[in-house]
Order: C-alpha cells, then structure tokens, then sequence
C-alpha cells in the first residue's frame, strides 16, 4: 500500500439523500476503481426508514459487493433529548448543530441505541467495523457504550479511534459548512491552508455532507480534490481498509 492514503465518506447516507449523492458518485465511478466509506444512518430524521426502501438498500449491497465500506452513522441523525440547560450545552446543541444525537446520551441510552443500529446492519447482512456519531459529538456514556461492542472505531474531525481502548490516530479531515454562499467559500480557503500543511499526513480523509452535493462550487471542489490527492501519489482507500494495514 501507498505510505500516503485518502479516504473518501460520505455522510448521512439515507434514502432521502442519496439522489442528492447519486450524480457525484457516478462520477466518482467514471474515475475507476475509488472505495468509499458510507455512514448510514438507519432512520434519519424518524422519516427515513430503511425498511421500506428496497431500491436503496440493493445499491448499498452492490457498494459493499464492490468493496466498499457501511458505517454506522448514529441511529436517527436527530437530537431529541431534553432542551439544553447551559449556555455551552446551549451552543453545542442548538448553534453549532442540531443533529449531536449521542452529545447528552448517557450510557445506558447510547448502548441501546448502538444496539438498535447494529441490529439494522445485521439484518440486512451488512458487515460494519466503524461508528460515527453525529457531527462527531459523543458523551462519556457513549464512549462507555462503545467500549462494550463489537466495534473497532470511531472517530472525530482529526484523528480516528480504536476500539475499545481509544488508541487516538491522527488522520485529519477536509469538512465544509456549505450551507450560504460565504461559507462555501470561507470552507474552500480553509480547506486549500488545510491540505497544503496536511501534505505529509498518512491519510487525509474527505468527509462529505448531502448540502455540498446541492451547489455546484462545493460539488466540483470535492471532485477536483479527490483527483488531486490520488494524481499525487494518494492511493483511494475505506477507513476500515487503511486500520488494517496500519
């Protein structure tokens, strides 16, 4: 394997967003032989059930047939836990996000609810290695959680975790907040600084969100990046793939 790798994800994959995901996964298929990691989530929003969605789930065993990887990707995708009652929980929950599922989980509820994912992914026969919580915000209950599971990581913005003892390993990741015009191009100045001081990172990973897919700037910028990093000597792996040879 390559000594410098990059790993394309794409997040919060259900059935609602994947016709926004469609377009640029065919392209990124024309490219040739790409893996991607795909964080599913199993009921997004409490509207998205994988159950009835037949169509989506076939394409999902073809990904994995292909060699791509499923990751667990919180169960609905949504805080629904009691209002925050401090001004940083505040910020956390209702500022920077209002999807930091497992932020205020405590252990009891995390495992319950990582057990109800896995189960999904069972069911359908999906092998799964990796949990990644929403907008990567955990509590110490789910930390607990995960330490009592048959998973090998997790991971934040910078660095992906093994399981269960937290072994940190750095492998820092491209994210935009393309939600208005300014923040498409604030993200786009960022992330050039980023990959510039990044260039000798083992892997980079692209962590790719349904609202990028939905402008062309933030689209294009992913596609472009991703033929940067393997025109220059990058090899395309899945987080899974690249944590077995490392």
């Amino acid at each position: 394997m390559s000594d410098l790798s990059v790993a394309l994800v794409l997040h919060d994959v259900a059935p609602q967003t994947w016709p926004d995901y469609q377009p640029f996964v065919e392209a990124v298929d024309a490219l040739g032989s790409i893996p991607i990691t795909w964080l599913v989530v199993p009921d997004f929003h409490h509207c998205g059930s994988l159950s009835g969605a037949d169509a989506f789930r076939q394409m999902l065993d073809n990904r994995v047939d292909k060699g791509d990887e499923l990751a667990l990707h919180g169960y609905f995708h949504a805080d629904d836990q009691p209002a925050p009652r401090t001004p940083y929980d505040w910020f956390m929950r209702r500022v920077y996000t209002w999807e930091g599922e497992f932020y205020s989980l405590s252990e009891a509820q995390a495992l319950s609810r990582l057990q109800q994912g896995l189960e999904v992914f069972e069911r359908y026969q999906w092998p799964v290695q990796g949990f990644v919580a929403p907008a990567w915000l955990m509590s110490e209950g789910t930390r607990e959680a995960l330490r009592q599971l048959p998973l090998r990581y997790t991971s934040d913005p910078q660095n992906l975790y093994r399981l269960p003892e937290f072994s940190a390993i750095k492998a820092p990741g491209l994210v935009w907040s393309a939600g208005s015009a300014w923040r498409r191009g604030l993200s786009k100045v960022v992330s050039d600084v980023r990959e510039q001081r990044w260039q000798n990172a083992p892997l980079i990973r692209l962590g790719l969100h349904p609202v990028d897919m939905r402008h062309r700037f933030s689209r294009d910028y992913w596609l472009e990046t991703l033929k940067r990093l393997i025109a220059n000597g990058r090899k395309p792996v899945t987080k899974s793939a690249w944590l077995d040879a490392n």
